[in-house]
Protein backbone atom coordinates (compact mmCIF):
# COMPACT_ATOMS: atom_id res chain seq x y z
CA UNK A 1 0.00 0.00 0.00
CA UNK A 2 1.66 3.42 -0.75
CA UNK A 3 1.31 5.66 1.65
CA UNK A 4 2.99 9.43 2.78
CA UNK A 5 4.52 7.66 5.60
CA UNK A 6 7.08 5.90 3.46
CA UNK A 7 8.39 9.76 2.20
CA UNK A 8 9.97 8.97 6.12
CA UNK A 9 12.70 6.86 6.52
CA UNK A 10 14.57 7.74 9.75
CA UNK A 11 17.82 6.15 11.03
CA UNK A 12 18.47 4.11 13.89
CA UNK A 13 19.50 7.04 15.79
CA UNK A 14 16.05 9.02 14.86
CA UNK A 15 13.39 5.90 15.32
CA UNK A 16 12.51 6.44 18.77
CA UNK A 17 11.68 10.18 17.69
CA UNK A 18 7.70 10.48 17.13
CA UNK A 19 6.41 11.56 13.65
CA UNK A 20 5.05 14.92 14.06
CA UNK A 21 1.96 16.90 12.65
CA UNK A 22 4.15 18.77 10.55
CA UNK A 23 6.52 15.66 9.53
CA UNK A 24 2.93 14.19 7.89
CA UNK A 25 2.29 17.41 5.99
CA UNK A 26 5.36 17.35 4.34
CA UNK A 27 5.83 13.96 3.36
CA UNK A 28 1.82 14.08 2.14
CA UNK A 29 3.25 17.19 0.02
CA UNK A 30 5.87 15.38 -1.56
CA UNK A 31 4.09 11.72 -1.68
CA UNK A 32 0.89 13.40 -3.92
CA UNK A 33 3.96 15.73 -5.72
CA UNK A 34 5.30 12.14 -6.88
CA UNK A 35 1.93 10.49 -7.47
CA UNK A 36 -0.12 13.03 -9.43
CA UNK A 37 2.76 16.04 -9.71
CA UNK A 38 4.66 16.96 -12.98
CA UNK A 39 6.21 13.75 -14.96
CA UNK A 40 9.89 15.26 -14.51
CA UNK A 41 9.23 15.69 -10.55
CA UNK A 42 7.78 12.40 -10.59
CA UNK A 43 10.68 10.77 -11.61
CA UNK A 44 13.15 12.72 -9.38
CA UNK A 45 10.63 12.17 -6.27
CA UNK A 46 10.41 8.24 -6.59
CA UNK A 47 14.03 7.67 -4.78
CA UNK A 48 13.70 11.23 -2.73
CA UNK A 49 12.94 10.86 1.35
CA UNK A 50 12.82 12.76 4.43
CA UNK A 51 14.12 12.72 7.91
CA UNK A 52 11.53 14.99 9.86
CA UNK A 53 10.02 18.46 9.33
CA UNK A 54 9.45 20.93 11.92
CA UNK A 55 7.13 24.01 12.03
CA UNK A 56 8.71 27.54 12.64
CA UNK A 57 6.12 30.57 13.57
CA UNK A 58 8.04 33.94 11.83
CA UNK A 59 5.54 36.43 12.98
CA UNK A 60 1.91 35.94 13.75
CA UNK A 61 0.67 35.60 10.35
CA UNK A 62 3.67 33.61 8.58
CA UNK A 63 4.64 30.03 9.23
CA UNK A 64 7.22 28.35 7.76
CA UNK A 65 7.98 24.41 7.09
CA UNK A 66 11.66 23.31 7.40
CA UNK A 67 12.09 19.70 5.95
CA UNK A 68 15.23 18.27 6.84
CA UNK A 69 16.64 15.42 4.31
CA UNK A 70 19.80 13.03 4.81
CA UNK A 71 22.77 15.26 3.81
CA UNK A 72 24.08 13.02 0.94
CA UNK A 73 20.28 13.54 -0.69
CA UNK A 74 20.17 17.17 -0.36
CA UNK A 75 22.33 17.69 -4.08
CA UNK A 76 19.37 15.96 -5.06
CA UNK A 77 16.78 17.81 -3.67
CA UNK A 78 18.87 21.17 -4.85
CA UNK A 79 18.80 20.23 -8.26
CA UNK A 80 15.16 19.80 -8.32
CA UNK A 81 14.32 22.59 -5.91
CA UNK A 82 13.25 25.54 -8.28
CA UNK A 83 10.50 23.38 -9.04
CA UNK A 84 9.76 21.43 -6.23
CA UNK A 85 9.86 24.67 -3.75
CA UNK A 86 6.71 26.18 -5.12
CA UNK A 87 4.83 23.57 -5.55
CA UNK A 88 5.45 22.28 -2.11
CA UNK A 89 4.50 25.57 -1.17
CA UNK A 90 1.15 25.35 -2.93
CA UNK A 91 0.54 22.35 -1.49
CA UNK A 92 1.37 23.51 2.12
CA UNK A 93 -1.13 26.54 2.03
CA UNK A 94 1.09 29.40 1.63
CA UNK A 95 4.10 28.57 4.17
CA UNK A 96 7.54 29.01 3.08
CA UNK A 97 9.34 25.92 2.96
CA UNK A 98 13.25 25.44 3.14
CA UNK A 99 15.07 22.23 2.73
CA UNK A 100 17.97 22.12 5.07
CA UNK A 101 20.35 18.93 5.85
CA UNK A 102 20.60 17.09 8.72
CA UNK A 103 24.24 17.56 9.78
CA UNK A 104 26.17 16.59 13.14
CA UNK A 105 28.58 18.80 15.50
CA UNK A 106 31.27 16.97 16.92
CA UNK A 107 32.16 18.29 20.14
CA UNK A 108 35.72 19.71 20.51
CA UNK A 109 38.51 17.54 21.96
CA UNK A 110 39.62 17.79 25.19
CA UNK A 111 41.27 15.96 28.05
CA UNK A 112 38.23 14.27 29.17
CA UNK A 113 36.76 13.33 26.08
CA UNK A 114 39.86 11.64 23.85
CA UNK A 115 38.39 8.39 22.90
CA UNK A 116 38.53 8.84 19.42
CA UNK A 117 41.93 8.69 18.01
CA UNK A 118 40.91 10.50 14.54
CA UNK A 119 41.31 13.77 14.29
CA UNK A 120 38.00 16.16 14.03
CA UNK A 121 36.49 16.54 10.68
CA UNK A 122 36.50 20.52 9.93
CA UNK A 123 32.95 19.50 8.09
CA UNK A 124 31.77 18.15 11.48
CA UNK A 125 32.93 21.51 13.41
CA UNK A 126 30.04 24.15 15.03
CA UNK A 127 31.24 26.93 12.25
CA UNK A 128 31.33 24.30 9.38
CA UNK A 129 28.02 23.22 10.14
CA UNK A 130 26.23 27.12 10.71
CA UNK A 131 27.62 27.69 7.18
CA UNK A 132 26.22 25.12 5.67
CA UNK A 133 22.43 25.62 7.26
CA UNK A 134 23.09 29.02 6.11
CA UNK A 135 23.39 27.90 2.52
CA UNK A 136 20.51 25.36 2.90
CA UNK A 137 18.28 27.68 4.22
CA UNK A 138 18.84 30.72 1.68
CA UNK A 139 19.24 27.73 -1.75
CA UNK A 140 18.08 28.43 -4.50
CA UNK A 141 19.31 31.73 -4.06
CA UNK A 142 23.14 32.61 -3.48
CA UNK A 143 25.14 34.44 -0.63
CA UNK A 144 27.64 37.30 -2.30
CA UNK A 145 28.60 39.13 0.69
CA UNK A 146 28.82 38.60 4.75
CA UNK A 147 29.08 41.61 7.13
CA UNK A 148 29.53 41.20 10.99
CA UNK A 149 29.50 43.95 13.48
CA UNK A 150 31.10 43.64 17.06
CA UNK A 151 29.05 46.39 19.29
CA UNK A 152 30.63 47.68 22.02
CA UNK A 153 28.75 45.74 24.24
CA UNK A 154 30.32 42.58 22.91
CA UNK A 155 27.15 41.77 20.84
CA UNK A 156 27.55 40.12 17.43
CA UNK A 157 25.15 41.54 14.33
CA UNK A 158 25.25 39.41 11.08
CA UNK A 159 24.04 40.22 8.19
CA UNK A 160 24.35 38.57 4.49
CA UNK A 161 24.04 39.81 1.50
CA UNK A 162 22.04 37.80 -1.04
CA UNK A 163 22.40 37.30 -4.75
CA UNK A 164 20.68 40.70 -6.43
CA UNK A 165 19.22 38.52 -9.12
CA UNK A 166 16.97 36.72 -7.28
CA UNK A 167 15.14 39.82 -5.63
CA UNK A 168 12.07 38.83 -7.59
CA UNK A 169 11.82 35.27 -6.00
CA UNK A 170 13.08 35.57 -2.62
CA UNK A 171 12.15 39.42 -1.72
CA UNK A 172 9.16 38.62 0.42
CA UNK A 173 11.29 35.54 2.45
CA UNK A 174 13.81 38.00 3.55
CA UNK A 175 12.27 37.93 7.30
CA UNK A 176 11.58 34.03 7.12
CA UNK A 177 15.20 33.46 6.65
CA UNK A 178 16.06 35.72 9.32
CA UNK A 179 13.41 33.81 11.83
CA UNK A 180 14.38 29.91 10.37
CA UNK A 181 18.70 30.50 10.64
CA UNK A 182 17.95 31.91 14.51
CA UNK A 183 15.67 28.67 15.66
CA UNK A 184 18.02 26.18 13.87
CA UNK A 185 21.43 27.82 15.36
CA UNK A 186 20.80 30.76 18.12
CA UNK A 187 22.59 33.85 16.22
CA UNK A 188 20.79 36.26 14.86
CA UNK A 189 20.86 37.01 11.13
CA UNK A 190 19.58 40.11 8.99
CA UNK A 191 19.23 39.15 5.37
CA UNK A 192 19.46 41.63 2.80
CA UNK A 193 20.12 42.28 -0.72
CA UNK A 194 23.46 44.93 -1.71
CA UNK A 195 23.10 48.01 -2.81
CA UNK A 196 23.21 48.35 -6.86
CA UNK A 197 25.33 50.88 -7.94
CA UNK A 198 23.79 52.92 -11.08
Amino acid sequence: MLTAAKKIARPKSLAKMPVTKADLMAAQALFDLEVSGAPELQAELKTLFILSARQIEVDTQRKAIVIFVPARLLRQFQRISGRLIPELEKKLGGKHVMIVARRRILPKPSKTNRVRREPRPYSRTLTAVHEAILNDVVSPSEIVGRRMRYRVDGTRMSTVYLDPKDTFHVKDKLKTFSAVYQKLTGSHTTFEFPAVEK
